[in-house]
């Protein structure tokens, strides 16, 4: 079976590293003139590898293997949160093209086709999963149109000015793939507590979003009595408050929920505050427990405008992200390479982040590996891994796409 060669593939992602480097981290958002740098590189290393290579109408790069299928497609992405690690996303990338190299470079496995894909916005600087969704034709183009970042700048701008704008896109080619494979940090703590080098991923949380307001009556704060205060501030601490009380009851160790961002008006120390809002995240692997939590929710605003005196709502704040599993046969065969190179430092576990298998999964078979993330940190300059994970993940996947391509040779055959 193939051998990974671990200092190419060090040093892809040292380089890939010093493209946005800032301090120890990387600021490459989603095409920024160092995303597209980024991009430009990595165009000349697939087609290094002898890939033929297309950097497409929305800056997604793919390296397309010259051999016949059945193929794999593995990569993942390049940009990175505004103040990002330099794993994220860039890990998976590099690791598919190292498995491109590793299988083309060995006699047993140079007649498999692997290609090379770093997706664009992932981070959704301005729409989550651009990049897969234009490739498997689900980005819609109203959405396209509208999107903004949050400096307001237009994706439609973006793309004009990164020279974009009348370049093709690429799309999936029907009848060539097998499926699609992405190794990525875990950016949790699980495999590091527990003293494991891989994470065969099984699933992908759904995640929901809902915003939380609150309108009272602002007024004095030194004049006006307790008994007649209309206080939006307190009805929503009491509700975040209930939150963390009546969650956990129905809660996996798994399951996550965050209040992110509180918002009080006027803000001031002298005045009841007569507007509050809050925003609520919550991810599960489990459609049901997202619902009931829902349906939680709904039951405490219920209460608060049952009292009369603030007036409550909950709505959705964004598109529902629903659970997806993983590939149960691609999950099997990177079990059976976890085995091999890390014997009993492996475990099968959910995916808490969303990533872009959770969209490509309407179109092929998926399957996604995590290796260890160093104090289980990610989205921030400290993100790092050991670079005896780094090579020990890269040989599992390696290792697993060629079991995979190799059945399906003969279940073809």
């Amino acid at each position: 079976m193939p051998r990974i060669n671990a200092e190419r593939l060090l040093n892809d992602l040292k380089t890939l590293r010093s493209i946005g480097a800032v301090e120890t981290g990387v600021v490459r958002p989603a095409l920024s003139e160092k995303d597209m740098e980024a991009r430009r590189w990595l165009k000349k290393r697939f087609e290094d590898a002898g890939l033929d290579t297309t950097l497409d109408g929305v800056a997604n790069v793919l390296g397309r293997s010259r051999k016949n299928g059945p193929a794999l497609i593995v990569g993942s992405h390049s940009d990175t949160q505004p103040r990002g690690g330099w794993l994220d996303g860039a890990l998976g990338v590099i690791y598919g093209l190292e498995v491109a190299r590793a299988l083309a470079e060995d006699p047993e496995t140079s007649d498999l086709a692997v290609d090379v894909i770093s997706w664009q916005d992932e981070e959704s600087r301005f729409y989550g999963c651009i990049g897969s969704r234009s490739w498997i034709g689900t980005l819609d183009p109203e959405v396209e149109a509208n999107a903004t970042d949050r400096d307001g700048v237009k994706l439609t701008d973006a793309l004009k000015d990164a020279g974009l704008t009348d370049v093709p896109r690429l799309r999936m080619e029907q009848g060539r793939y097998v499926g699609y494979l992405e190794a990525h940090i875990e950016q949790g703590a699980w495999l590091e507590d527990a003293g494991e080098q891989i994470g065969v991923v099984t699933g992908i949380v759904g995640i929901r979003g809902m915003t939380l307001k609150f309108v009272g009556e602002q007024n004095h704060a030194g004049t006006t009595t307790m008994a007649r205060r209309k206080d939006a501030a307190t009805a929503l601490f009491r509700v975040a408050s209930r939150i963390h009380e009546e969650f956990p009851k129905h809660a996996k160790p798994t399951t996550v929920w965050t209040l992110g961002r509180v918002e009080i008006e006027p803000g001031a120390a002298s005045i009841v505050p007569g507007y509050a809002e809050l925003t609520l995240q919550f991810r599960d692997s489990e459609e049901a427990l997202l619902d009931k939590f829902e349906e939680i929710v709904a039951e405490l605003i219920a209460e608060v405008n049952a009292e009369g005196r603030i007036k409550a709502s909950a709505e959705r704040s964004r598109t529902p992200v629903p659970p997806c599993d993983m590939d149960e046969s691609f999950q099997d065969h990177l079990a059976a390479a976890a085995e091999k190179t890390s014997p009993g430092k492996w475990r099968r576990m959910p995916s808490a982040a969303g990533h872009d298998p959770m969209v490509l999964s309407e179109a092929l078979p998926c399957a996604m590996l995590f290796i260890p993330s160093i104090g289980g940190i990610s989205h921030d300059f400290a993100e790092d891994s050991h670079e005896e994970d780094i090579v020990a993940g890269c040989q599992v996947l390696a290792d697993a796409a060629a079991s995979i391509l190799k059945t399906s040779q003969k279940e073809t055959s």
